[in-house]
């Protein structure tokens, strides 16, 4: 299939189009050029650190004019899985995302989350301390699920590389012996939920992002096409993930935009 057969583009945030508050380069005349073409455009994110009106702000402050029904965060899945199994969860998460994103659903109502039903962790830097971690666990030992809105080994701050919460998820599942149940990238039901009303097949969707394991070969595994771009996370090497997979490596979000939008591309 011809790159400039693709019908729609689900794009990553963070790393991909901006890091902080910082657009990528060239990203945001990019992302005019892509609305330009006609392609329908959606932002998948694992963010979990603000709400989806949080980012918003943030990003229409940087300079991308985003509409929120076109942001898809794995905070959206996640909430939409909590209320069809009517849990209690005791939640590792900040303040703002929770507030906003949950605010409907009921939540541990007790100090030590005693009355939990689950616990549900996503990436919460201020919140990842013993104390809240021994809850978790506790928690857990009692027989109840453990929810990762997502596994990321890693995220970009533009101090550098950090922590994302997928080793604090491991910890809990090594200490408890449960298994986390993962919601957002790199699984396959997240992919497809983010494609509800584009009207088109798998393979003739393209992911943009800047994670190897979670954006590009997630989406391959859920049949998308992908492009994996050298900004944010991506670390030299990453391209050899891609060999023999279809995958395509792009300097950057504009690079590949160049690439989709090329008519000689093929």
């Amino acid at each position: 299939m011809a790159w400039k057969s693709v019908k729609a583009v689900l794009l990553d945030l963070n790393g991909t189009l901006h890091v902080g508050d910082a657009p990528t380069q060239g990203a945001v005349l990019a992302l005019k050029r892509l609305r330009m073409s006609g392609i329908p455009v959606r932002f998948v994110t694992n963010t979990t650190k603000e709400s989806r009106r949080a980012l918003k702000k943030r990003l229409d402050s940087i300079g991308f004019g985003i509409e929120l029904n076109e942001i898809y965060t794995a905070l959206r899945a996640a909430h939409s899985l909590i209320r069809q199994r009517h849990l209690r969860p005791y939640y590792i998460m900040e303040d703002d995302a929770l507030l906003e994103e949950f605010s409907d659903l009921p939540r541990s109502g007790e100090a030590d989350g005693s009355d939990a039903s689950a616990v549900v962790v996503a990436l919460a830097p201020s919140k990842f301390d013993y104390a809240t971690m021994n809850r978790a666990f506790r928690i857990l030992q009692a027989g109840n699920p453990l929810i990762a809105i997502h596994k990321a080994r890693l995220y970009k701050r533009p101090d550098g590389l950090a922590l994302g919460p997928g080793p604090f998820v491991e910890a809990l599942e090594y200490a408890s012996g449960v298994r986390a149940e993962v919601v957002g990238k790199p699984e396959i039901a997240f992919f497809r939920a983010c494609m509800d009303g584009l009207n088109c097949s798998p393979d003739e969707v393209v992911m943009i992002g800047d994670d190897v394991r979670d954006d590009v070969r997630g989406a391959m595994d859920a049949g998308l096409r992908a492009v994996l771009v050298r900004t944010g996370k991506y670390r030299s090497g990453d391209d050899s993930l891609l060999e023999n997979t279809g995958g395509v490596a792009c300097d950057t979000f504009a690079s590949a935009v160049d690439m989709l939008l090329g008519d000689d591309i093929s």
